[in-house]
Parts: C-alpha cells; structure tokens; sequence
C-alpha cells in the first residue's frame, strides 16, 4: 500500500499533520495485520469532534472491521466514508477492496474505476485493477491498465512484461513482441542472466505461436548463449525443425535429448519421425534407433519396452521374451501394466498367453523358463511373478475364475508378498464382488501399514464397497493427529476421495451426504480458481512468463479434468433423482425401498431404527463426517494432544465449515437435498461440462435430461442433435430421439408457432421426415442383438404407456444373455437397477437370474445408478 495514502485536496477533509500521522499508522497496522491497533488509531482521529466524519478514516476503519470478519459494521463504515467524501480515491479505494474480499469482482472493478476517475495515475489502483481484469479474463481492459501502468513507470520491468502479456493473452503476438523487443532495449533493463534467459526464450515462444517459425529457429540460434535453460531450448528447437520439415537437423537435436534422457518415450517418437520411420517402415530400420542407446546404456528400460509395440510375429516373440524374463526374474510389479497396449490386437494377446503358459509349464516342470539345457535354473520368486503376470492376462481378457485359480496358486506359494493379495483384489473387483475385493486389498494393506499407496487403494475399494465408516478410519490413519481426520482430507483437496465417497453415499440412498461431498468438490475448483491471485505478481517478479501463460490456459479448462466431469456427472444425477421424486416425498420413498430391496414399510421402520439409534448412542452414522478413531490412534488414548487450528484467526477453511455445519444442525445435507430449485443446482454443475466437455455423449445425455424436465424445447432439440453428431446408433441417443419425439407429440398445440417450426425443421435434418416415437421405438428393436438397446427398448415403451411386463417382455424373455453384443458387468448392473426401481422386484428378478449366470462372482445388492 505504497501508494494508498490521503488525498491532499487542501480543504477541510485534508487531516492536520498530527492526524495525518495517525492516519498513516492505521495504514502501517493494516498491512502489519495488527487490526486492533489500527481501530485503536482510527478511534484517535474519529473521536476528536472536527474529524468525527472524516470520510478516508471511517473507510479504513471498515477495511479494518472486515479482516477481523465483521462485514457488516465494515461497509456500512466505507459507505458512510464515502457518502462523506464521495471524490476521494482512497474511500473507492477501499470500497473495491471490500467487495474483492467477498469475491464480487465485477462490483470491485466498478469501484477501482470509479477510484482512478478522482486519482488517475494511483500506479496501486491500476495494479489492483488489472489483476481483478487479468483473473476475470477481461483481457483488453487488462492489457489498457497495464499500457498505463507502464507509461507511468517505464524503467519498471513488470510493467513491461504485463504489457507484453496482455498482447499475448488477445492473440496479438507481433505486438507482444515489439513489446518486448522495447523492454530488452530499454537502458534502465538490468535483467540478470536467468531473467534474461527466461525472456529470450518467451520471445521465442511468442514467435512460434505467431507461424513465424523461420524467425524464432534463428532467433533462438542468434541468442542461444544467453539461454540458460539449455533443455528447453533444445525442445522447442527440434519441434520448429519438424513443423518446417527440416528432418535431418530435427534428428540431431532429438538424438542430443536422449542422450540427455534416454528414458523420455515422446523423444523416440519425435526422432522417428525426424527420420521418417513411422509405422509401416522396414521393422529392422526403426528397432535399430532404439537398439543404438543400448550400447552405451544396457541397463536403460525404454529403448527395451518401447519396440515391443510396433514389433509383429517372432520379432515380437523374440523381443517379448527378452523383456519378460529379466523383469519377471527381477519381481518387477509393473511389468503388465508396462505392456498392456499390446492388448489391443488380439494377435498380440495370443502370443503374450502362449509365452505366460510357456514359462509357467517350463518352471514346474524343471524351474526354468525353457527346456533348453544351457538355461539357467531359476530361483522360486520367479514362478510366483511369473503366475501373477499369468493372472493378470486371464483378469484382462476376461477368464476371471481361472486368473483366481492362478493368483490363489502364488499366494500359497508365498503368502507374505502383498503384491500378490493386490492383484487377487484387483481380480475379484473385475468379476463384481466389491466386498470380496475390500477384504483382500485391505489384507495387503495390514502387510504393510507404512504404504500410503496401498492404504489408499485399500479406501476406494472399501468405499465402493459400500463400508464407509472403516473406509474413513483407514484413510484417516495417513491424515494429522486431529479430531476431524475427514475435514483434513477435504481441506487437501483429496478429490478422488471425496467422489468415492459421495458415489457410497448415493450407493447407501443417502443423497444429502453424496450433495455435501460434491459441492465441496465444487469448492475446491473455486478455490483452484482464486489461487491464481498469488501468481499474478509473482510470475512476473521471478520471470517465469511462459510457465505463467501456461497456468492461465490451464486455468480456463480446469472443469474438463476426469475428476471434476465425474464429480459433476453425479451431481447432477442425483439432482435429476431429487426432481423427480423430492425429498420426503411418498415417491422417493418408494424408490429408495425399491432400490434397498425392501418393501415400503420394513424401509420406514429401518429409517426409524437407524434414527432412534443416533439418537441414543450419539453415534454418527458411516459418513457422516464425525470424528473417528483409528488403530494407530487409539493406542495412544493416554496421550493428550491438543488440536491446532489450521485455518488461522478468520475461521477459515474446510475444517471449520465442517464445524459450522455441525452447529448448524446440517451434518446430513438435508438442506442441500431439501432444495426447491433442484434443476437449478443441477445446472450449475452441468454448465462448465457443455462448456468444456461437449463432445462427450454423456453431456449431452445429462443436458437433453434437465431441459426435459425445464420443458424446453430448443434446448433438448440442441442436446439430441449433438448427440447424433457424437454416436448416432448409440442406445442413449435413441432413447432421447424418442423421449423427444414423445414430448414434441404430447406437447402438440402448446408450443410456440416459431418454436414448432424450428422444431420440425431440425428434425426432418436429424431424423428424417416424418419422424414419429414409435417408428424410432422400432429402431430400437431392430437392434435386437444389444443389450443397452434391449433396455432402452423397455425403458422407453413403458414412457410411451405400455405396462411394465409389456415393456421388458424382451428382457424377461431372456434365459440367457450369450449371443448378445454390449454385456458388461456394468450395463447388467445399471439394467438391474433399472428394472427394480422403475418396473419392480418382480419383473427384474429374472433378468437378474440371467445376469448372474454370466457373471458368477458378482454381487447385484448396489442400490443406486452409479457406475463405476
């Protein structure tokens, strides 16, 4: 706050220097975050008759009030200041800084403009401005703010830079670089080498973005002394010489980089390329460019691995085996997962099957890998990876009894190597029993408590499940000696373990605690958001500009990350569930004991009971957030610890909303799930998926689903049609053709005129003219062959009016489901589901008979839509 001080208007509102003195000992307090003294400062000056309106003072008191989080008295003291002086820069000032901390930018830029109307060149003002523009992406009143920011202070290097940046952040590159080129001939530049290094090779950058490729590889060639970072330079040089075509100068630079990294697999690819030896080159050509760097580096793992992958017939054989045995001979866990592309052409799996049976039949036989005589004997360690890599091939291509034979074959082997027990977990999760796999990963887990890994595989398994309450107490086993280990892991931002605990909780019918977890899923997003606050400054102070373009780009596709979409996915669900069937509501009810299994009543009295007990015991039911004691916890009951805030003076963080949930009375989300606007909030998660993930069948099926319900129109005309685009013969895009064909008909005579022509117009384009529900029904049908379209075929006949035993009449025919195409564990599972809570127990028990048959070790007791 160099810069925020009094304006010295030399009238009445301007303070004597004693007050003045005073004035600026508040300022000091305030950025010393000595709040009490600076009221007490304040208190000096408003006390005193002459300045007991004193407009700046009462603001900065206010700014005062609202870090020790008293908000209200905070801006009604800044509104009262500037009601009192309303031309004063430092009450807007202040004003901007209010609504920034509440996280309202818009109203704060308004407020840093209105500021710079009375204060025009306040360089603090401009800088608080452009970093509320640069975060809010408003792009070109950033790069104006900094345009001024450095015609007042152009011997500043920032100024410079931010400038620059702004440029680049519009696509205007060749100015970026002008400016630049300003900051690199300014006399006042004293960049020391790193800072030097950093701008040369963002110069460079911004040249390559501009097409002007010629131009950044010779400019990168005039200054290639003055780069520090020689690796980067290297990169960005061989990827320019390959998009120029300039092959052979590509190969040098690429063969430099592996001799730097030989391990790095995207280098071999580049220097392939660089050599024209892609696929369908001569297969002795292109082994021979990884073979060259074992020479020098016998023990390097890539130049061994990476050739198995283009290699066919022997060359494969050959090659396979040579990368096995030593790995096998080694114990080498990831060796399966190394290799496990080579899944993808069933040529491949059938050589990789032949040569697993091949060593297995050979070590029990004469304990080696071949019969021949000169082979060495090898050690037992050896047939046990060896029949846990066997396992893992029969679990991937789907011989799930056998691949438990084989893995039960090793653990009795050797019964104390964890590995093993993983991989029997992994198995039976694959073949459908979740709380077989629990059990088994956490018999891996108690081998070895020290491992994080494996405690936390050992959590999602339990989560999934459905034993939440153990699930928390393990994970809470790697979290700090604390009451609430649960609020640590949301305060971490350990995702995957909150969305696998809100996917149990859906499994449990428990929506309100599911909503809780997702919402806070969505927070930590928020918070991912404004951390880019501290590197607005910092990147440009330490130079690091290309780091910090690249943070913003990431920045603005946050939401597509895989966790977020899962996250967002399920929350709307359970939103659309909430819709349809309210929380409290006779229908939900029913649902949820359909879904348990259970009839209406023998549902209410398990409510009940489970109520009755939290009330008598005080006990939390699983999950909800309550603290827990652990094993390693409990055996230190004598000792007392006292628990730290981690959240500091202002209460926050996720441990203390926890906390005030908890006062609240709203450990169970019921407010969240009693919501009367459920659409709304499904909307809210499902807005960054069409802005970031529209090309994803599932968006549009979620977007067609809530404008369904919202009875509009045009946008599940716009959903379908992208739809279609995505998988046009996929079950879920026929099954909206008809949802939308059956509104559109039910609808009739009520929609708009322009609406309905728009409408049938689309529709003739999509679909055909003429399209009705039935004949899209029929379509359905025809693909007979399909398990996903046999349900939608059920599904949708029974929204069309047909009783629930007509409309699976084709699934309850089904004696068994061999010589159907799309059976997966999960389609019968969310078929299952389907049919008992949308048609009955009656009705799915059959289907679930059938179901079983073909996939034996499964459990069919989950109790909800979620797919995992």
């Amino acid at each position: 706050f160099s810069d925020f001080t009094m304006a010295d208007r030399g009238d009445s509102k301007t303070l004597p220097p004693k007050e003045h003195a005073q004035f600026k000992k508040i300022l000091k307090y305030y950025e010393m975050k000595q709040y009490k003294l600076g009221l007490k400062a304040a208190k000096t000056i408003l006390t005193q008759p002459r300045f007991a309106e004193h407009g700046e003072t009462l603001a900065l008191k206010g700014l005062t009030l609202n870090c020790l989080n008293r908000k209200e008295d905070a801006y009604k003291l800044v509104k009262k200041g500037i009601a009192n002086d309303m031309q004063s820069h430092v009450c807007w000032h202040v004003y901007g800084l209010l609504y920034r901390s509440d996280k309202d930018y818009a109203q704060a830029i308004k407020c840093y403009r209105k500021a710079l109307h009375f204060d025009p060149d306040n360089s603090q003002i401009l800088r608080d401005l452009s970093l509320l523009q640069i975060q809010m992406r408003d792009l070109t009143g950033f790069r104006q703010t900094r345009h001024a920011l450095m015609i007042l202070k152009p011997n500043i290097r920032v100024s410079w830079l931010a400038y620059a940046v702004g440029f680049h952040m519009e696509g205007k590159l060749d100015l970026a670089s002008q400016v630049l080129m300003g900051w690199r001939n300014n006399p006042d530049n004293d960049d020391h080498k790193y800072e030097a290094s950093e701008l040369l090779m963002y110069n460079a950058l911004l040249l390559r973005e501009a097409g002007k490729l010629d131009e950044s590889l010779k400019f990168l060639a005039t200054h290639a002394d003055g780069v520090v970072d020689k690796l980067a330079m290297t990169e960005m040089k061989g990827e320019i010489l390959l998009e120029l075509g300039k092959n052979s100068e590509a190969a040098v630079e690429y063969r430099e980089l592996l001799e730097r990294n030989v391990e790095c697999t995207s280098y071999y690819v580049k220097l392939e390329q660089a050599l024209g030896l892609g696929p369908g080159a001569p297969f002795a050509d292109r082994v021979a460019v990884y073979h060259s760097y074992l020479a020098d580096r016998p023990r390097a793992h890539a130049p061994k691995r990476l050739p198995i992958f283009f290699a066919e017939g022997a060359d494969l054989v050959r090659l396979l085996d040579e990368y096995l045995r030593p790995n096998i001979r080694k114990g080498m866990s990831p060796i399966f997962r190394n290799i496990r592309k080579l899944y993808n052409d069933p040529a491949k799996v059938k050589i990789i099957a032949d040569l697993a049976e091949g060593y297995l039949r050979c070590l029990r036989k004469t304990s080696k890998f071949d019969d021949k005589a000169e082979t060495e004997v090898e050690t037992p360690t050896s047939l046990i990876y060896t029949l846990s890599f066997y396992a893992q091939h029969l679990d991937t291509v789907g011989e799930l009894a056998k691949a438990l034979d084989i893995i039960n074959e090793a653990i009795a082997h050797t019964p104390t190597i964890l590995e093993l027990y993983m991989t029997k977990a992994k198995i039976l999760k694959h073949a459908g029993n979740r709380k077989e796999a629990a059990h088994w990963l956490n018999y891996a887990r108690e081998l070895d408590t020290a491992d994080r890994f494996i405690n936390s595989k050992c959590v999602k398994y339990m989560l999934r499940a459905g034993d939440i309450k153990t699930a928390e107490e393990t994970a809470s086993m790697f979290t700090r000696e604390s009451s609430n280990p649960i609020a640590q892991l949301s305060e971490m931002q350990c995702i995957w373990f909150e969305t696998e605990t809100a996917k149990a909780q859906v499994q449990a019918l428990n929506a309100g605690m599911a909503l809780k977890k997702l919402h806070t899923i969505g927070s930590h997003y928020d918070t991912m958001v404004e951390d880019q606050f501290d590197f607005h400054t910092y990147c440009m102070r330490k130079m690091t500009l290309r780091a910090y373009v690249e943070m913003l780009r990431c920045e603005d596709r946050l939401r597509e990350h895989p966790l977020y979409f899962d996250a967002a996915v399920l929350a709307v669900r359970v939103y659309l569930d909430l819709h349809d069937a309210p929380y409290g509501s006779k229908e939900r009810e029913e649902l949820d004991a359909r879904a348990a299994g259970m009839t209406t009543s023998d549902y209410r009295k398990m409510l009940n009971k489970q109520k009755k007990a939290e009330a008598k015991g005080g006990a939390a039911t699983s999950g909800s957030g309550a603290a827990v004691a652990t094993p390693a916890k409990k055996a230190k009951k004598g000792k007392k610890t006292k628990a730290k805030s981690t959240t500091g003076g202002g209460g926050g963080g996720a441990a203390a909303a926890a906390v005030a949930e908890e006062k609240k009375g709203d450990s169970k989300g019921e407010a969240l799930v009693k919501t009367k606007e459920p659409l709304v909030e499904a909307a809210k998660f499902l807005s960054p998926l069409l802005e970031l993930a529209p090309n994803r069948l599932l968006t549009q099926v979620l977007a067609f689903e809530v404008a369904l319900r919202k009875k509009k129109t045009l946008q599940m005309l716009r959903a379908l049609r992208r739809a279609v685009v995505i998988a046009p013969t996929d079950a879920d895009t026929l099954r909206l053709t008809i949802l939308f064909l059956h509104f559109f008909e039910a609808a009739g005579e009520s929609l708009h005129a322009s609406v309905k022509e728009v409408a049938k117009s689309e529709m003739a384009a999509i679909l055909g003219p003429s399209p009705t529900s039935a004949a899209a029904l029929q379509k359905v049908v025809a693909e007979a062959k399909s398990l996903p379209h046999l349900v939608v075929a059920a599904e949708t006949r029974k929204v069309l009016g047909a009783s629930p035993e007509e409309a699976a009449k084709t699934l309850l025919a089904l004696n068994t489901l061999d010589g159907l195409t799309g059976v997966t564990l999960r389609a019968c599972r969310r078929a299952v589901f389907l049919l008992k809570t949308k048609f009955g127990e009656d009705i799915s028990a059959p289907f679930q008979v059938a179901s079983a048959a073909t996939f034996p070790l499964a459990t069919w007791d989950d109790g909800s839509f979620v797919e995992y």
